[in-house]
């Protein structure tokens, strides 16, 4: 065999896990699904190559791997569910080529009961061969921390769910050779349930926290003294910060995938989250006013377009909404961001500011909207005429903060 694992779908999920794959030595081939890929550095690049990975263009090579991993992107789609339309794809074409004895697991995002009910039959109608009898079938949630130092596919833990007990230990084998620790679920549908209850925990208690934001500015009380000094209960609290917005490719969902089971809580924290960015707009417009100037026609800074600090993606970014509103109010927007060398709203065009001091220092306004690395708060707090922090990085007393 050419290749021991094949990750079909390049994009956030996929990219990471055949990263870790050539790191842990296994031979890799990719294949894409569809125009979306992951970024990666000529280093990363490098690495990779000279680590034996191959991207594979013709779809017979799916068919000569031991194990095949689905990772295609399932963005949300016009309803609010899951558009599996590139899963079905990579589906499809796996499955013209799957041979007997393959160990085939879903790592994208998907509601409970698709890896069987929407998977299984795609594979085994095209291919003829029969799920838990002829090939292994494994769902595991993806758990990737785009951009983190602490967290990698060594020291995560990966949960496991097959068809079969059978199944279950064949993709066991298989995330061994990546990770510390392996977790097996109960079934295929348990491990789906944990990739949803991770997400939706993560935008409810966003949500939570973005409440509690607007609340203490209403009140006049320092939120982010109130989050510094609750973290320190040993028990019963989980810190979690406001911020813009929320983005990112993991989608919540608050329906389970049938009919008359929505999940309450999580709809109600997708609409406090969407909220957000006209949030803050407003909160800028009304510093604007405090200080005798219009939104209309004031210069507006945005620092840091992308969802998550030091990295370039840009997948559902708050910062885009914020600037179309602020657009909307006549304001003159510009950006700062080290990762995107050009950035486009409305299909026109942002002008982007190279110096970020000399930008802060003539805007009407500066919003920082994500904190990355490079950024120099306590300079920045001094050179700008006047700053909003969104993330509360500035030092105290700095900026007027969310």
């Amino acid at each position: 065999m050419p290749a021991d694992l094949a990750v079909i779908g390049l994009g956030p999920f996929g990219l990471p896990l055949a990263q870790a794959a050539v790191a842990a030595g296994i031979p890799t081939i990719g294949y894409r699904t569809g125009p979306e890929a992951g970024s990666l550095s000529p280093a990363e690049l490098r690495r990779m190559l000279s680590g034996g990975f191959r991207a594979a263009t013709n779809p017979a090579e799916l068919g000569r791997v031991r194990t095949a991993v689905i990772c295609a992107p399932t963005p949300r789609d016009a309803d609010g569910g899951l558009d599996l339309s590139q899963l079905e794809t990579a589906a499809r074409t796996l499955a013209g080529h799957l041979r007997p004895h393959t160990t085939v697991i879903l790592e994208s995002p998907v509601y409970p009961g698709a890896t069987e009910e929407f998977l299984r039959p795609l594979l085994e109608e095209t291919s003829g061969l029969r799920a838990g009898r002829d090939f292994h079938l494994a769902y595991s949630p993806s758990r990737v921390d785009p951009g983190s130092r602490a967290f990698n596919p060594a020291n995560t833990p990966k949960v496991i769910g097959g068809l079969t007990p059978a199944c279950t230990e064949s993709a066991a084998a298989f995330y061994g050779r990546l990770t510390d620790k392996v977790v097996r679920a109960r079934g295929l549908r348990e491990a789906e349930t944990v990739q949803l209850l991770e997400t939706n925990f993560r935008h409810v208690n966003i949500a939570l926290v973005n409440e509690m934001a607007v609340l203490c500015h209403d009140l006049g009380v320092d939120l982010w003294d109130v989050v510094r000094c609750a973290e320190t209960k040993p028990f019963g609290f989980e810190a979690f910060r406001p911020g813009p917005g929320v983005g990112g490719h993991s989608v919540p969902l608050d329906r389970t995938g049938h009919p008359g089971s929505p999940l309450r809580l999580v709809e109600l924290a997708q609409q406090v989250n969407s909220r957000m960015p006209r949030y803050v707009v407003q909160r800028a417009a009304a510093l604007l006013n405090e200080h005798g100037k219009s939104a209309r026609g004031a210069r507006v800074l945005l620092l840091g377009v992308t969802y998550k600090p030091d990295l370039a993606d840009q997948q559902n970014t708050p910062a885009r909404e914020i600037a179309i509103r602020l657009m909307e109010l006549g304001a003159a927007v510009s950006y700062n961001d080290p990762h995107v060398p050009s950035w486009s709203v409305l299909d026109r065009p942002v002008p982007r500011a190279d110096s970020l001091y000399e930008a802060a220092a003539d805007a009407d306004l500066t919003i920082l909207l994500q904190q990355h690395r490079t950024y120099d708060l306590q300079g920045l707090s001094v050179k700008a005429q006047l700053l909003l922090d969104t993330r509360g990085a500035t030092p105290t007393g700095a900026a007027h903060r969310l």
